[in-house]
């Protein structure tokens, strides 16, 4: 099963493509799709939607896991970053991709166990479970790639086996 996660923006906007099942994953690819920093917003999203089309087309994931908004301080930034997770969403849906969504808290819980863990262990463990000798650059890839293994743990479990 290959994945795609997305750790959603529109100045920057992380991506992880990991492939496996509950025993072994691996890392295929991920990085950055970065838009112009003070442009327009339409033509942004606009890029981000394509990037994300081309991302689907290359590489053909089995599903899409996007991790959903959490801002506690900035309404400003929320905004836009709420744009960009749209287009998201629907580059997905419009590729035929099942889209899937969880919450930092349900992320954080699929990779460490614990849904209050720390960004560096969250970091560690996504390097620990694909076998990495570095914690993957930019921190937005890495944490795509967590709500990937996110996607990944969740769909592959015996609960989810069992119709539970």
């Amino acid at each position: 099963m290959v994945i795609l996660g997305i750790d959603p923006g529109y100045a920057t906007v992380g991506f992880g493509l990991v492939e496996g099942d509950r025993v072994r994953q691996r890392l295929i690819q991920c990085g950055t799709i970065k838009t112009p920093a003070g442009g327009p917003l339409a033509p942004r999203l606009k890029q981000i939607y394509d990037d994300t089309c081309l991302l689907i087309r290359q590489f053909t994931p089995d599903a899409m896991a996007v991790e959903a908004l959490f801002f506690n301080t900035n309404a400003k930034t929320a905004i836009p970053v709420a744009h960009g997770r749209g287009v998201l969403l629907l580059a997905g849906e419009a590729m035929g991709v099942p889209v899937f969504e969880y919450t930092p808290l349900q992320v954080k819980q699929a990779v460490t166990g614990y849904g209050r863990a720390e960004k560096a262990q969250v970091m560690e463990m996504v390097r620990r479970l694909l076998g990495l000798e570095q914690i993957p650059k930019p921190d937005d890839a890495a944490d795509a790639l967590a709500v990937a293994l996110c996607h990944l743990r969740s769909t592959t479990s015996l609960m989810n086996r069992a119709g539970g």
